[in-house]
């Protein structure tokens, strides 16, 4: 008997389901797409548990009648196109007729419709792909789909679902992409506990961008609208004279690209690319080829490590782009993939270098940052920018030349003039050689190499300051050589163990703030805020909802000045709402404990007395892990006396 056996239509649609249907957003982006091509104007979400355990969506469109709402849950059975040759003009989100039957296949499903022809409306229950119930009923125009105990029949799916404030963030980042989208349309999103989002319709793009962030945001937009011309590109054409002009009169002319929205000013920054949307002919997507372009628009602009605000629509013809790449409806593949790169790279860049926001961006570099009052003794100096910076804020007049500072990856190896490698790893160069007796005479005979002895945190405590490399690296030395510390990271990581044990004895240092400080929040960031408010309360925040999706911070941790304060806290939600990331209490505590040491720690280009820099190095001796920060950036370098001699020739 052969091997080989067809698997069951069942089976066939959980497996179908997997690529579909990731996580709950992949089942409101289904749901909500679907809306959207039954031309609704109203659309509102509701969500329970992250979406683990209640995904609705009721929308007021043309609705199904009977017998295509059974059919509806077939696979690849779809309204949306008929021919293959239908697949170059797909103009609907939705057409490949997957969605519905692998959504179905591991979840329970509640289906309720009513078509404008029909006098009633069609009710439809369907439990883990099986159809257990269907009966007409008294409904109104539309369509509500109630998706309950999603994966509850594929149980190793469920176990790599995140935390249900992480689910919820990704539901509400998606909702907030298409109500950007669609400013003509009406949007809810709602969780068992409030509205996150409420977006009535609006005259624009502009409008809805007001809504969803705020004027704060908007402020900070710039606009930017272009056309680009499409050339033919395909299959050699014959020589002219086997052409028929008849023939080419009636080709298709390729036509042109458009394209629209904003891009923000360098002042905006966030850590990962969640605040870039991209739509192509109104449909989400994710594009490396795009997001490519975007990042050679801002390439000296903003630091390679931080990302803008970008909303950007482009409109060009179906046959243009390909949209039959992957069951998610998220990759698309374009017919002039140089062209469109280079067409919004150079259109992001030319509505960047025409706001020339340069003199305010620079202004900010050149302010002195204030000293930390309540967690350090003695005092700071300072008289603005110096070394790099200065020169930068000099020769930066005619454009944008802003450039991160280099941070020293961990594994690094830094090279005296002689050949002689010394690592940057702290964990490898720490303190490895005792000291070795150096004639005082000229010329020296070679000195036997002696062996190294096994690294000890004993060396730290015996360290003395010499002074500071361009105000923010501190030279130090001890019997076991020359170490060069940076200032910033080193008391970063001093704040973050003493901001833990604080916590661990409820004992954190506050501030009140002067005036309240309130933060407009999206979505996704509502939904983080539910999750973290009480960890922020523990780690000296005071913050209270104001308004509809607003929160107002009233006192914070003792250290920070409260120009930062709204910064650290957006930095805070970014982490937390990163792609795929875990969120659990301890993660919670961690970063936000991170994020308050480095808004607090001393900062480059800060000029410091002999008695702060001893004191900050007898600070780092004791902690528990002094070689690295918080984020995992090394704390010292160190030259050994071996190394040293070495490259002296010595050795």
């Amino acid at each position: 008997m052969g091997k080989i056996h067809v698997l069951s239509e069942r089976v066939a649609n959980q497996i179908a389901a997997g690529e579909v249907v990731e996580r709950p957003a992949s089942v409101v982006k289904e749901l909500l797409e679907n809306s959207l091509d039954a031309g609704s104007t109203r659309i509102r979400i509701h969500v329970e548990a992250g979406g683990k355990k209640v995904i609705q969506i009721t929308d007021n469109g043309c609705g199904m009648v009977r017998d295509d709402a059974m059919l509806a849950f077939e696979r690849h059975a779809t309204s949306k196109i008929k021919e293959s040759e239908d697949l170059l003009s797909v103009a609907t989100l939705g057409f490949r007729g997957e969605a519905l039957p692998s959504i179905a296949s591991i979840a329970r499903l509640h289906l309720e419709t009513r078509a404008k022809e029909e006098p009633a409306g069609t009710v439809i229950e369907i439990n883990g792909g099986k159809m257990i119930r269907v009966e007409e009923a008294g409904l109104p125009l539309g369509t509500s789909i109630t998706v309950r105990d999603l994966f509850f029949n594929t149980p190793a799916r469920k176990k790599f679902l995140k935390a249900e404030s992480t689910e919820l963030s990704h539901i509400a980042s998606l909702v907030t992409h298409y109500a950007l989208a669609h400013p003509e349309k009406h949007f809810e999103l709602h969780s068992a506990t409030n509205a996150l989002l409420v977006a009535p319709p609006v005259a624009g793009h502009r409008e809805r961008v007001y809504q969803v962030f705020g004027q704060e945001t908007l402020e900070q937009l710039i606009p930017l609208a272009a056309v680009q011309p499409l050339e033919r590109v395909g299959l050699p054409q014959p020589p002219p004279w086997r052409r028929d002009p008849e023939e080419d009169a009636e080709k298709q002319v390729p036509g042109e690209v458009r394209l629209h929205g904003f891009v923000s000013k360098p002042e905006i920054q966030k850590l990962n690319r969640n605040s870039i949307f991209i739509f192509v002919n109104g449909r989400l997507i994710r594009d490396r080829l795009i997001q490519h372009g975007l990042t050679d628009a801002y390439r000296n602009i903003l630091p390679p490590t931080v990302f803008p605000v970008v909303l950007l629509f482009l409109e060009m013809p179906t046959a243009e782009v390909d949209v039959n790449v992957h069951p998610s409806k998220t990759e698309v593949r374009f017919r002039q993939q140089s062209v469109i790169h280079d067409f919004v790279r150079d259109s992001a860049r030319a509505a960047l270098m025409k706001a020339r926001p340069v003199p305010q961006f620079l202004s900010e570099i050149n302010a002195q940052p204030s000293a930390s009052r309540a967690l350090t003794p003695g005092t700071h100096g300072g008289n603005g920018v110096n070394g790099p910076w200065r020169d930068l804020a000099e020769s930066a007049s005619g454009g944008f030349a802003l450039q991160a500072p280099v941070v020293l990856p961990a594994t690094a190896r830094l090279e005296f003039e002689g050949g002689i490698a010394v690592e940057a790893n702290a964990a490898v160069a720490l303190a490895r050689a005792p000291e070795v007796g150096i004639p005082d005479h000229g010329c020296a005979p070679p000195i036997e190499q002696e062996t190294q002895t096994p690294p000890t945190l004993e060396s730290l405590r015996t360290l003395r300051p010499l002074g500071q490399i361009r105000n923010s690296f501190i030279l130090a030395v001890n019997e076991d050589g020359l170490w060069i510390i940076d200032q910033h990271v080193a008391h970063e990581r001093v704040l973050f163990e003493r901001i833990l044990r604080q916590r661990a004895a409820r004992r954190v240092e506050s501030q009140r703030l002067l005036m309240p400080l309130v933060l407009e929040l999206t979505p996704a960031q509502q939904a983080i805020f539910g999750e973290i408010a009480e960890e922020l309360a523990h780690n000296g925040f005071e913050a209270e909802p104001f308004g509809a999706r607003s929160v107002a911070v009233k006192i914070a941790p003792a250290g920070v000045d409260a120009s930062q304060v709204e910064h650290m806290l957006n930095e805070i939600f970014e982490q937390l709402t990163r792609e795929d990331q875990a969120v659990n209490l301890e993660a919670i505590r961690t970063r936000i404990a991170a994020s308050i040491a480095c808004h607090a720690a001393i900062k480059v280009n800060m000029p410091l007395e002999q008695n702060k820099m001893e004191w900050l190095l007898a600070e780092l001796a004791k902690t528990e892990h002094p070689m690295s920060c918080p984020h995992g950036r090394p704390v010292v370098l160190r030259y050994s006396m071996v190394d040293i001699q070495k490259a002296f020739k010595r050795i």
